[in-house]
C-alpha cells in the first residue's frame, strides 16, 4: 500500500480517521489478529520482556533490555523492544515478540493516518484508547498463550509534561503516575525504579535511572538481558519532549552503562 491508499480501494471514500477501523471491516485476515489460532497448544515463539517508563523534567523516557526468550533459550540477543509511535510519544512491548511487533506497526499506521485525515495529531489520550482497542482485538490471541502487553507514554504537542499509560490483555488501560515497568522482570525494575527516581529529574539522571532499573531486573530475572560490555550491547532508549521522540545516542547509553558498573564494582556489590 502507497500513500494513495492503492491496495485498499475502500480507503479514499471511506472518510473514517481510524486505519484499524478501516481494515477490520474490509481485510480482517491482514491485521497481526485477524486470523484465529487452530484449537490446541500455542505454538512457542519468542517473548519480548523488561520496559521501564519514567517522567522527568521536561517529558518522559522509555527504556527496553534486548532479549528475546523462547523457553529457556535466548531467541535473540538483539531485538529491539521500544519504538516511536509518532512524532511525540513512544510504544515499549512486552509478551509476542512477533504479534507484538506488527501491532507496533498497525499503531503507527493508525496514527499516520488519522493525521492525514484529520488534518492534525490525534491527542495523547486518544493514542492511548486507540492502542487499549488494538490490545483488546487480540484478546482471543492472548487467551491462547500469544498475549501482547504494551507500554505506552509521550506528551501532548506543544507541552513538556511525560504521561504513561499501561494496559492488560483485555485492553483495559491505565494511567501511570511518575513511573511503571512491565514485563517479566517488571517486579525487579519497579522496586529500582522507586528507589532511583526523583521529581523534577533532568534527562541525563533519568537515562542513568532507566538503565540502571534495567541493570536491576536483568540481575534477577533470566529473561532479562542485562547491559553487555563485550557485544556493545545497551538498552534501546527513547526521550520525548516537546522537540518530539528521539533515541538515545549508543555512545552515551556506554557511558551511561561504565559509570554504573564502575560504581557498584566500588562499593563491592554482591546483588
Amino acid at each position: 500500500m502507497d500513500g494513495t491508499g492503492r491496495g485498499f480501494p475502500a480507503l479514499e471514500g471511506s472518510g473514517t480517521p481510524s486505519f484499524l477501523d478501516h481494515v477490520t471491516a474490509h481485510h480482517p485476515g491482514l491485521l497481526p489478529f485477524g486470523r484465529p489460532l487452530p484449537a490446541g497448544a500455542a505454538p512457542e515463539a519468542p517473548h519480548g520482556t523488561t520496559i521501564v517508563a519514567l517522567t522527568f523534567a521536561g517529558g518522559v523516557l522509555m527504556a527496553g533490555d534486548r532479549r528475546a526468550t523462547m523457553g529457556t533459550m535466548i531467541a535473540s540477543r538483539r531485538i529491539e523492544k521500544v519504538f516511536p509511535a509518532d512524532r511525540f510519544s513512544v510504544l515499549g512491548i512486552a509478551g509476542t515478540a512477533g504479534i507484538a511487533i506488527d501491532m507496533v506497526r498497525l499503531f503507527q499506521v493508525e496514527l499516520e493516518h488519522y493525521e492525514k485525515i484529520e488534518g492534525t495529531l490525534l491527542s495523547l489520550e486518544g493514542k492511548a484508547n486507540r492502542l487499549g482497542a488494538m490490545v483488546r482485538a487480540n484478546l482471543p490471541l492472548a487467551l491462547q498463550g500469544l498475549s501482547v502487553v504494551p507500554l505506552f507514554a509521550g506528551v501532548e504537542a506543544g507541552q513538556s509534561t511525560g504521561r504513561l499509560f499501561s494496559y492488560d490483555v483485555t485492553g483495559g488501560r491505565y494511567e501511570e503516575r511518575e513511573h511503571h515497568s512491565v514485563g517479566s522482570g517488571s517486579v525487579f525494575a519497579r522496586g529500582a525504579l522507586k528507589k532511583l527516581w526523583q521529581p523534577g529529574m533532568d534527562r541525563a539522571a533519568a537515562v542513568s535511572v532507566g538503565v540502571e532499573a534495567l541493570f536491576d531486573a536483568a540481575d534477577d530475572d533470566s529473561a532479562t538481558g542485562g547491559p553487555d560490555l563485550v557485544r556493545q550491547l545497551w538498552p534501546v532508549v527513547y526521550v520525548v519532549t516537546d522537540d518530539g521522540a528521539a533515541r538515545v545516542g549508543q555512545a552515551e547509553l556506554a557511558s551511561v552503562v561504565e559509570a554504573i558498573v564502575a560504581r557498584r564494582t566500588a562499593e563491592h556489590r554482591e546483588a
